[in-house]
């Protein structure tokens, strides 16, 4: 019997999160000296943590031999869960050392909804948080929504493991044809492609009326379907034009990257393989755009411009999971807030920043669903389950099914702790949704432009770990509590 505990297989599990570790510890190093030219206070000790971070992740992947283990198949899921808890841990550093949150619970939550590219926060006033918080939230949904995972095996030419198997790990909902031949080259396409948008509404934010440091934020925040905000009141007090741009950056964020990247190199056969997909995705946001305008105007009274833009806007932030607030929806009906709640379930395409179920599992499932109901009617009918015009091997189909039951059971399992420590109804709902789906923002106190400072520890720990299953899409994870999973025979 063979167990994950022996000295070779520790090695490949710590060699590689040396670098993400080395990246965090840097990264808080240029938040710093971003912060102290904005004019922040002196941090001693947040630097300090941060060169101590730096150097342990500098030791782990110099000194820590690599270790071959690209023929174990449960290594990546265990590296990927283990990389993204010591990250989000990592995270609370600058939150602590500069006494912007003092609790760890408090810092956790954060820190893991910045690296998830969440956007539920448990700030009550984001406009007295100094420079350098405000970029360090900034930045860890800007990694966070692309991928730590991801960005590794951008850079790094090995890593004695499986990189197909680490890049389905950490992106499940990824499609199965890659637009290169290698998974090294597909992730360093779709960086550039990240890298590429990322610049471009920077520079037009910047355009647009505003300074770079909110051009930069907001970016960072918006194009990878995060949501935090550097003001209160979230994007209400931005030009118009300002707003329109970011919500041009949360719909592209729920574009499958691959697809963007074969449209600029004309690669037409791989744009025709996603094209059902990326209908689906864009009737999906043209419902939940339609429903909130009219909803808007006829039920709310707003005039026909405001209720354009509001409805546009927002309804594009609900689909694409992306969570930023044009105005504070909590006093919005009832009604059309459960429903584009529920929108969030689908979230945007497979291979993009949206959280959610992903539109190519919603396709799939509904038609699966269409062929039962058919079969029904016509027992003996062959109707294959067809995307992009060709038939969904049955495995695949199984795999939509069993994620969209794991889904719900995390959702129900989450919303039971949840009332057990205390939470009111509406709250653990909302909370639920928005912390499984990416979205953010849930029901009540913690809906709209509220927050969740008013939790108790438990449940930010437990929301915490929502955020994580929802932004590894829960399989990860769950495969870690099989016993069978810890021995090999």
């Amino acid at each position: 019997m063979h167990t994950l505990s022996r000295p070779s297989k520790l090695s490949a599990l710590l060699h590689p999160i040396g670098l993400p570790l080395m990246g965090e510890g840097l990264l808080m190093v240029v938040c710093n000296i971003v912060g102290l030219l904005k004019g922040d206070a002196w941090e001693p000790s947040l630097l300090l943590c941060a060169c101590a971070l730096t150097a342990l992740g500098w030791s782990l992947n110099r000194f820590v031999p690599k270790g071959d283990m690209s023929t174990d198949r449960r290594l990546p899921y265990l590296l990927v869960t283990l990389l993204w808890l010591v990250v989000a841990l990592f995270g609370t550093i600058p939150f602590l050392t500069t006494g912007c949150i003092r609790s760890l619970p408090d810092a956790l939550f954060e820190s893991m909804s910045g690296f998830t590219s969440t956007g539920a926060t448990v700030v009550n006033d984001v406009e007295q948080l100094p420079a350098t918080i405000l970029l360090w939230r900034s930045a860890t949904q800007w990694v966070g929504g692309f991928g730590i995972i991801l960005i590794v095996l951008a850079v790094v030419p090995t890593l004695g493991i499986n990189k197909y198997s680490l890049y389905t790990a950490e992106a499940s909902g990824a499609d199965a044809a890659k637009s290169t031949n290698t998974t090294r080259d597909a992730v360093r396409h779709t960086l550039s492609v990240y890298l590429l948008l990322t610049f471009f509404f920077i520079t037009a934010l910047r355009l647009s009326g505003l300074h770079w440091w909110e051009a930069i934020n907001l970016t960072f925040t918006n194009i990878s379907s995060g949501g935090f905000s550097t003001h209160n009141d979230g994007l209400s007090s931005l030009p118009h034009a300002s707003q329109w741009l970011l919500g041009a950056a949360m719909l592209l964020s729920g574009i499958n990257f691959t697809l963007m990247y074969d449209i600029g190199r004309l690669r037409f056969r791989n744009i025709k393989n996603k094209l059902e997909q990326l209908r689906y995705y864009i009737a999906m946001s043209a419902c939940c755009i339609l429903l909130t305008v009219i909803t808007l105007h006829f039920h709310d009274g707003e005039t026909w411009p405001t209720a354009l833009r509001l409805g546009t806007l927002q309804g594009i932030s609900f689909i694409s999971t992306t969570g930023s607030l044009l105005t504070d929806t909590e006093q919005w009906w009832m009604p059309l807030l459960i429903v584009l709640m529920t929108l969030t379930l689908c979230g945007g395409m497979a291979g993009s920043t949206a959280g959610g179920l992903k539109t190519m599992r919603i396709v799939i499932l509904l038609r699966n669903v269409r062929n039962l109901l058919r079969g029904r009617l016509h027992p003996h009918a062959v109707s294959p389950i067809r995307l992009n015009g060709h038939p969904v091997a049955p495995h695949l189909i199984t795999n939509v099914m069993v994620i969209f039951f794991v889904y719900a059971f995390v959702m129900v399992a989450a919303a039971c702790l949840l009332l057990l420590m205390g939470v009111p109804a509406k709250e653990t709902i909302g909370a639920t949704i928005g912390c499984l789906t990416g979205y953010g923002p849930g029901l009540g106190s913690c809906g709209g432009l509220g927050n969740y400072a008013s939790m108790c520890g438990g449940a930010k720990l437990l929301l915490a770990f929502v955020m994580l299953m929802g932004r590894l899409e829960c399989l990860t994870i769950l495969l870690l509590f099989i016993p069978r999973f810890w021995t090999r025979r």
